[in-house]
């Protein structure tokens, strides 16, 4: 025998309506959860809760008292006061007036040797390349300010490309890769090469740089305002080595 079931019993009917209100319920947690404020406890707050018990501390009130000095009496006045006469006389300077008149004689001073004085010559020391006004100027470079500058750097590494020996890495045995040999001198105030020096990783390349540069020609001194003067130049060259 086969029971019959109700279609209004069967829960099947309720399920969205079951589904919406546990949606709505879990909803309602979360955002009275996000509602919900948690203060962080510190350690003032512990030490607080703790009843840290107050330090009073007790301090004297002190007073100044102050020392009164005694006073010494004013010294005495003398019994007797004696008057005594100027009988001195006193001599009266008359003021001499310095005031010339046109008809009075003016007295010629005779010079009888003049001194000369010779100014001494300033002496400046080497401008760096980078800031001076006109540069060295290379024999044949011609054009402004600027293109006499490019022309003289394009010579000097044409000629230092020229002359020097290339060969010395070679015998050298060194490491393959760059190497970089820096040459520091100047172009005096006669355009002349001097003080000249080099770094770089082995000797005989410093010492074939310094021959090398040794080799430029005299140029057109640099200028700094309208004078001629000596000019710091920091010339690197590098060098390929390969196996």
């Amino acid at each position: 025998m086969e029971t019959k079931k109700n279609p209004n019993a069967r829960l099947e009917n309720f399920s969205k309506l079951f589904l919406q209100l546990g949606l709505v319920l879990a909803l309602t947690i979360v955002y009275f959860s996000f509602q919900h404020k948690v203060y962080d406890r510190t350690l003032d707050n512990l030490m607080g809760a703790i009843g840290e018990e107050e330090i009073i501390e007790d301090i004297p009130i002190t007073e100044r008292i102050e020392i009164e000095k005694p006073l010494t009496p004013p010294p005495s006045a003398p019994e007797v006061i004696e008057v005594v006469e100027d009988v001195a006389e006193i001599e009266e300077t008359m003021m001499k007036s310095t005031e010339t008149d046109q008809n009075e004689a003016v007295e010629s001073v005779k010079i009888d040797q003049v001194v000369e004085v010779v100014e001494e010559e300033l002496i400046v020391e080497d401008v760096p390349f980078a800031v001076i006004e006109e540069a060295p100027i290379f024999p044949g470079c011609k054009g402004n300010k600027s293109q006499r500058k490019k022309c003289l750097q394009g010579k000097i590494m044409e000629h230092v490309g020229k002359n020097y020996n290339t060969n010395l890495t070679q015998e050298l045995n060194l490491a393959p890769g760059k190497k970089r040999v820096i040459v520091l001198f100047s172009i005096d105030k006669n355009g002349n090469v001097a003080k000249v020096r080099a770094r770089g990783p082995h000797a005989r390349l410093e010492k074939e740089a310094i021959r090398v540069v040794k080799l430029l020609p005299k140029m057109i001194p640099a200028k700094q305002r309208g004078r001629s003067v000596g000019v710091k130049y920091t010339l690197p060259i590098t060098l390929q080595v390969v196996i």
